[in-house]
């Protein structure tokens, strides 16, 4: 079992549901990386995706999308928000999951890339340009390096397709919560209930939330039938404007054990 799946059925074992944050490396600068994953961590949060800046992003909302243009123009790249973490991977005690696409691995070198993200404190990955069906130009380097490869699940995708993405996803399954872009919503479609749990019919591997999170109430909502959520935009606004508050009460609705 991954490290990454194993922290999240270690979370929802003890009736809480799964919380990973989504921070984009490099946006204010990557000397903001430590310090905001130590109190991120210190939060509760079960893990970390660290979104990597990319000029040709998929899916991405306003919000993730404006982080990440701020976060090249810092210069940040996919080998330096690496060093870094690998600068500070003794203190990192939650499992970090890598948000990056297909080109910035292959011009690194996948095995090289796959032997200092472990370095690194990376646990899992996230290629959202790469299709299932390529999955093994990456696959064994990974594996190799214990680093779990995370498939999306969209609302669109078929049973057949669902069944396949499943059996292949590892830690968790990310399963989008709406058509379109990343971004606050303020409601999602009545059938996902039903959409979640045609997932978990193919599979034991969590179901996680992701797309559109932005509330408290939407983290206690998802809770009642997903393994736990992914929130981005709403993070990444809230770490620009310094706003812990907002990031902590989030951190808190995933917490169901201690609500009850």
């Amino acid at each position: 079992m991954s490290q990454l799946k194993e922290a999240i059925l270690s979370t929802t074992a003890k009736g809480d549901k799964a919380f990973i944050p989504y921070i984009m490396a490099g946006d204010g600068g990557l000397e903001k990386l430590q310090p905001t994953i130590l109190k991120l961590q210190e939060l509760g949060v079960t893990a970390i995706e660290v979104g990597i800046p990319f000029t040709d992003p998929v899916a991405d909302g306003p919000t993730i999308e404006r982080a990440g243009e701020r976060a090249l123009a810092n210069g940040t790249t996919l080998r330096k928000v690496i060093e870094t973490l690998t600068s500070f991977s003794e203190q990192i005690k939650v499992p970090l999951v890598a948000m990056t696409y297909l080109n910035p691995i292959l011009a690194y070198g996948i095995e090289k890339f796959a032997e200092d993200a472990k370095l690194a404190g990376i646990k899992g990955i996230i290629i959202p340009d790469m299709p299932l069906e390529e999955r093994d130009i990456v696959y064994s380097a990974l594996k190799a390096n214990d680093i779990a490869l995370v498939q999306l699940v969209s609302l669109t995708s078929t049973p057949e397709r669902i069944e396949r993405l499943t059996k292949a996803s590892e830690g968790f399954i990310y399963a989008v919560t709406v058509n379109g872009i990343t971004g606050a919503r303020s409601s999602f479609a009545s059938e996902l209930e039903e959409h979640f749990k045609k997932i978990q019919e193919y599979t034991d591997t969590p179901v996680l939330a992701g797309f559109g999170i932005s509330t408290p109430e939407h983290v206690k909502s998802f809770s009642d039938f997903s393994s736990g959520v992914i929130v981005g935009s709403k993070i990444v606004d809230s770490l620009v404007a310094n706003d812990w508050a907002t990031i902590k009460e989030l951190v808190k609705a995933s917490k169901v054990a201690a609500v009850k």
